[in-house]
């Protein structure tokens, strides 16, 4: 159960939140809803690049315990987001041997929480998701993760083509996670500066994505189901790369 503290609703309360520099996780915003506080709203909303989700106004009544809500409910960040510059360059100062994990629209909380705990376990340097389609750090999140989500640094970008382009100019490689190649984690050289790549639940990794890796990847199915829960998959690889790197 989510904590009341990291929510706010009310149109004006959620604008005053955002202008002091509170971090929004999403906003949650009623269909249809009009009127000139609204697009006020709607503008920073924009101009802060804030997740946002239209939703049917009995879900903000179960959200706001059915307070005057006036339409619109924030859940506010338990954490507080890092910039990809600084992450990198810091990183690059203290490791020649980097890993990073871009998580490709993340969706269920559990899985996103799962995978933050596995990152934190294998060293990972840091996460970056998206802006907008990815699951928020909620307090489930933060549940599940055991609490990883307070020590693996956390990035937000536009797209993951931005964080792509800067590994590159950093002489990161890019692996992706895909069932689109015949190619096995276990034959690429991870003990190099590296990027692991998940995609969504669903769709996994966005095939414009794909275009721009270095390498993609995949574990062996021996059995009759056809994929791996994304969260376990996450696992693998970065073992993966855990055992490389202890074994060299």
């Amino acid at each position: 159960m989510e904590n009341e503290i990291s929510k706010i609703f009310g149109i004006r309360a959620i604008i005053e939140a955002i202008n002091a520099g509170k971090t929004i996780s999403k906003v949650y915003l009623q269909k249809g809803l009009s009127g000139h506080l609204f697009s006020e709203l709607n503008t920073i909303i924009k101009r802060e690049a804030i997740a946002t989700s239209y939703v049917p106004v009995e879900k903000l009544d179960r959200l706001s315990k059915y307070s005057n809500h006036q339409g619109v409910v924030a859940q506010i960040s338990p954490i507080e987001f890092v910039e990809l510059d600084d992450l990198i360059t810091s990183t690059l100062n203290k490791t020649t041997t980097p890993l990073f994990l871009l998580l490709d629209r993340i969706s269920d909380v559990r899985n996103f929480g799962a995978i933050i705990r596995t990152a934190e376990c294998t060293g990972v340097d840091g996460i970056i998701i998206p802006n907008h389609g990815n699951a928020p750090i909620s307090a489930d999140t933060i549940k599940t993760s055991a609490g990883a989500a307070f020590k693996v640094p956390i990035c937000k970008v536009d797209h993951i083509k931005d964080a792509i382009f800067q590994f590159q100019s950093a002489e990161i490689q890019l692996v992706a996670a895909t069932e689109k190649t015949d190619d096995l984690i276990y034959d690429i050289d991870l003990k190099v500066p590296t990027a692991i790549i998940m995609g969504s639940e669903d769709r996994g990794i966005h095939p414009s994505i794909l275009k721009l890796v270095n390498y993609k990847a995949k574990l062996p199915l021996l059995g009759e189901i056809e994929s791996l829960n994304v969260s376990v998959a996450c696992g693998a690889f970065l073992y993966e790369v855990t055992r490389q790197r202890l074994k060299s």
